[in-house]
């Protein structure tokens, strides 16, 4: 009997395109389903985590994951990669480079984040980089149909944020912490915060007025509310149009 998105726990915002929000710091990991292939949206926030999402892909599409695209270098969104044996790993231009010389520190936020020091250590240690760095934008085609474009749209969160678009009826876009529905967007010691705004433009530009925005914390939101975040980091950090 197949097994539907809501019964192992995840929300399907289109056709074949679902999100589940994990427990502790609220994150969001993406799913997309071609005809076999599949690709996942972030990866979790330990290596136990990522197996359970890997079972979950896997139980939802039929298909192991064959693609991982990691939309920043935090902890909660990457250190569960590495159970992803196989996968084509892709991240903004520059991701790889920051995760091999952050790894200390990577291990050092997951940790101080409430992470148990043995997990965070074990992640780390066989942390998985990306192989495929965008630097503008990738198509992916995961069959049947199903093309996806991987956008490097920072630096803002991060140095190094990756947006992944889904065509359709609604598109869909998810976000990475560029935005976050569930409590104020974190600017971090590695924020850009000026060029921060002009990442949501660029998001905006991506998916239009009528996508479905996902963002790496909280609900599901729509262009306005991703447009009045965008003025909200504008105000909060002085940047002018």
């Amino acid at each position: 009997m197949s097994v539907t998105w809501e019964e192992s726990g995840w929300e399907q915002v289109a056709a074949g395109v679902g999100r589940c929000r994990l427990p502790v710091w609220d994150c969001t990991v993406g799913l997309v389903a071609g005809a076999g292939a599949v690709l996942l949206v972030d990866a979790g926030s330990s290596l136990a985590e990522g197996a359970r999402l890997r079972a979950q892909a896997q139980t939802l599409t039929g298909h192991r994951v064959t693609h991982l695209a990691l939309t920043h270098p935090h902890f909660d969104h990457v250190l569960g990669a590495a159970v992803f044996a196989g996968a084509e790993v892709f991240g903004a231009e520059g991701v790889d480079a920051a995760l091999a010389h952050g790894r200390e520190e990577l291990r050092a936020d997951a940790v101080r984040n409430g992470l148990d020091a043995r997990a965070a250590a074990e992640a780390v240690d066989a942390l998985v980089r990306p192989r495929h760095p965008v630097g503008g934008e990738w198509t992916l085609d995961l069959g049947g149909g199903r093309r996806v474009l991987l956008a490097n749209v920072g630096p803002g969160h991060t140095a190094h944020d990756l947006a992944v678009l889904v065509p359709g009826d609604p598109r869909v876009v998810f976000c990475g912490d560029l935005v976050e529905e569930s409590g104020e967007p974190q600017a971090g010691p590695d924020a850009e915060p000026s060029r921060w705004p002009a990442a949501l433009d660029r998001l905006l530009e991506l998916g239009g007025e009528d996508a479905r925005y996902v963002p790496g914390h909280g609900a599901v939101v729509d262009a306005a509310f991703v447009r009045a975040q965008r003025d909200a980091l504008a105000a909060r950090f002085g940047v002018s149009r």
